[in-house]
């Protein structure tokens, strides 16, 4: 996560309070986010088609820092977690046009260590990215402490699972920011700040071993002046989205939308994004970090962004819902 406050001089965020390993229901507030301010009637941006989006506020002092997103397949469930080493599960809800209308159900808790313990502190709980795999399990990779575990679930007793060997030169505050498991069982890991090369950040491909390792492989991933990786997601036709995000006092969050074909991934190559659009306020835009795509009802695609808040009373926790348009 990259740690800002919106106004450096009347920044006042604070840590929420540890939270219990125990799973417990909380109520989500929501407030229909407008998708530009001074544009009611706006619906598009690059190749990007509203479908709505909500500022959500909890009962709960624990809820917010949401690093990343897993939607399900059939667009009904929701998983996140936090910087501070809370998960959150919650079912989505549409309106009768199938528009993003709100969160239902949700269920918090705090993510274990490998002593059944609740992980607590910054430096121990950062966790900034998360995928699934084909047997239910979830992969997820923290920074600071740089490692990945995985858990059977996310309230049980998470394993080690070897990183790619650079893991330990990662930056302190720019590790494993995306992350994500493709249908043959590899694992693509990608760094928010970490450099082998001018222009690019470091990527890797963990390919899975009859050992249970993993055989890691690298490229680079192209970077624009400020932005950096925030989260990454599979499309349905086999390529990949990712979310980068840059923020100065002058202009703001801004974050950009760029998309990259899955033959781009070979060890040693550089990957050939292609930006799809870049959210600036007017628009609605945050400290955007999750990142989850899949289909709609109608076989159009979707992505779902979510924010970190950063338990900054400055700073909001919204979700997102777009449309893919055709090129």
């Amino acid at each position: 996560m990259l740690a800002f406050c919106l106004l450096i001089t009347a920044c006042t965020s604070v840590s929420p309070p540890p939270a219990s390993a125990q799973e417990q229901p909380v109520e989500i507030r929501r407030a229909t986010l407008p998708f530009k301010i001074d544009e009611p009637g706006a619906a598009r941006l690059g190749q990007l088609i509203w479908r709505g989006g909500i500022a959500m506020t909890a009962t709960s002092a624990s809820f917010g820092g949401w690093s990343d997103l897993h939607v399900s397949a059939d667009g009904r469930t929701l998983t996140s977690i936090s910087d501070v080493g809370g998960w959150l599960t919650a079912t989505i809800e549409y309106d009768g046009k199938g528009n993003l209308a709100g969160l239902s159900g949700a269920r918090t808790g705090q993510l274990r260590g490998p002593d059944g313990r609740a992980i607590q502190g910054k430096i121990e709980a950062d966790a900034e990215s998360m995928t699934r795999l084909a047997d239910g399990s979830w992969l997820v990779a923290f920074e600071r402490y740089h490692r990945i575990w995985r858990y059977p679930t996310l309230q049980g007793v998470p394993s080690l699972v070897e990183g790619p060997p650079d893991i330990a030169r990662l930056p302190a505050n720019g590790g494993i920011e995306a992350m994500i498991t493709l249908a043959d069982g590899r694992i693509i890991a990608i760094s928010e700040e970490f450099r082998r090369r001018p222009g690019t950040v470091a990527g890797w491909v963990g390919s899975p071993q009859p050992d249970g390792r993993y055989h890691w492989r690298a490229f680079d991933y192209p970077t624009i002046p400020d932005f950096h990786p925030t989260a990454i997601a599979r499309l349905p036709d086999g390529s990949f989205v990712m979310l980068e995000r840059a923020f100065d006092i002058a202009r703001g969050v801004r974050c950009r939308i760029t998309r990259f074909e899955a033959v781009d991934l070979e060890p040693g190559g550089v990957v050939r994004p292609q930006e799809l659009a870049r959210l600036a306020s007017p628009y609605a835009v945050d400290n955007l970090e999750g990142l989850a795509a899949g289909k709609g009802r109608n076989g159009e695609t979707l992505l779902w962004l979510i924010s970190d808040d950063n338990f900054n009373p400055l700073q909001r926790n919204i979700l997102m819902m777009f449309e893919l348009a055709e090129p």
